[in-house]
């Protein structure tokens, strides 16, 4: 567990970075915001391609093997970009790589843990992964804008494609490998045959929900620091303690307690009932923020933080009611169509939000409203699909359970 969350934050501290320096990035690259947004949602339109492949594979063979191929291109991709970016095309190819490099790490890493954890213990397993990559989620904002200000940008990422590097060689010397059971390669179905997983409604409905639920994160996450420059400039304050990287970077620690206090919450009270009071209540920020939000910068950052704490509070429960629900020898595959889902909403997000301000003239206040607005909408109706299928609850969840779901178990 520590060898795998240790890794993670070696890998994870650089993925940031390019929301962290994006309005600067973005006048030294004359890019639109259509254009920023693509960058940002590339990232996650490699991640959504290669993971199926690559997190199925470990129901095959040993994860460590496919972990090291991604870490591997996460520290190639950042050395590139820190190396060789020098505008539209040539940064969007360097984020591709990263993100393949994060299929092959996200999920495998957690592969590594479900395949050795008793299933009482997976709910905390997922828990603890996610924190790991949380807190360095949130650190990549304030260091890379750190590193930016004393060595500029390019030297931003090419340490983050050194600490990758790191987290390789410690993987790859320390990490235990373990062959998958001898019976998940003798189940006489093909290893890509994604349809039993397709058909357990329980895991596919934390799936959808997760793919709307990362949407939501990554239009913030990948915004955040944006908007927040905005409404400095646009109510003529100066930002001093406060600044939109030192806010983002509250709003991922916060994010990160939320989630594991969520996933407390769910065990004790029922996943469910978690998941859907924290989807509900994010619709409601969502559109305060894009009502009110560029009024003032003060109530901007309130909100934004209020926002992440609401955003992550299910993170977890959601990836741990997927691993939960699914058969174990599909476990891999069942958390392949999970991240894909997840990632690919995680790929619309920053740039819908890019497209919308574009076709609104420009960053505006009624622009950002409505941008809020989509992402508000989009979430009503995952909570909608949510609500209508009713998933199960996982094993050593004392929330209450229906009998025709205690049934099926």
């Amino acid at each position: 567990m520590a060898i795998v969350c240790g890794a993670q934050v070696m890998v994870q501290i650089g993925a940031y970075f390019w929301p962290a320096l994006l309005p600067g990035m973005m006048q030294r690259w004359a890019l639109s915001n259509t254009e920023a947004g693509w960058i940002t949602a590339i990232f996650y339109a490699a991640y959504m391609l290669a993971v199926p492949v690559l997190v199925t594979l470990t129901d095959r063979i040993d994860p460590k093997r496919v972990y090291l191929f991604g870490v591997g291109c996460s520290a190639l991709g950042h050395l590139l970009f820190g190396a060789f970016a020098d505008g539209f095309w040539s940064a969007m190819a360097a984020r591709a790589l990263t993100g393949l490099g994060w299929a092959g790490t996200y999920m495998t890493g957690l592969k590594l843990l479900a395949d050795q954890v008793e299933p009482k213990m997976m709910s905390r397993a997922v828990t603890g992964h996610a924190a790991s990559i949380g807190i360095s989620g949130a650190i990549s904002f304030l260091c890379g804008d750190l590193i930016a200000s004393f060595a500029g940008w390019r030297a931003a990422f090419l340490f983050a494609g050194a600490s990758a590097a790191i987290a390789w060689l410690t993987v790859a010397l320390v990490a235990p490998g373990r062959a998958p059971p001898a019976a998940s390669a003798s189940t006489g179905q093909s290893l890509f045959d994604f349809r039993p997983v397709l058909r357990n409604r329980s895991a596919m409905a934390y799936a959808l929900a997760y793919c709307v639920h990362t949407l939501e994160m990554n239009a913030l996450r990948g915004w955040a620091v944006a908007f927040l420059a905005f409404v400095a400039t646009q109510t003529m304050t100066g930002p001093d303690v406060l600044s939109p990287t030192v806010v983002v970077t509250v709003l991922a620690l916060a994010g990160t307690v939320a989630s594991v206090v969520g996933n407390e919450t769910a065990i004790r009270f029922g996943r469910r009932r978690l998941i859907g009071a924290a989807m509900g209540l994010s619709i409601v920020v969502a559109l305060v923020l894009g009502l009110v939000g560029s009024m003032s910068y003060g109530a901007a950052v309130a909100l934004i933080l209020f926002y992440g704490v609401v955003v992550w509070l299910d993170s977890s429960s959601l990836t741990a009611g997927a691993a939960g629900t699914a058969e174990p020898s599909r476990r891999g595959a069942t958390l392949a169509i999970h991240s894909m889902l997840g990632y690919a909403g995680g790929f619309v997000g920053p740039l819908l939000v890019g497209w919308i301000l574009d076709l609104g003239g420009g960053m505006s206040p009624a622009s950002w409203g409505w941008a809020f607005f989509a992402v508000a909408l989009s979430m009503a109706a995952a909570l909608a699909i949510f609500v209508a299928i009713r998933p199960r609850e996982l094993e050593g969840d004392r929330g209450r359970q229906e009998p025709q779901a205690q049934a099926s178990r």
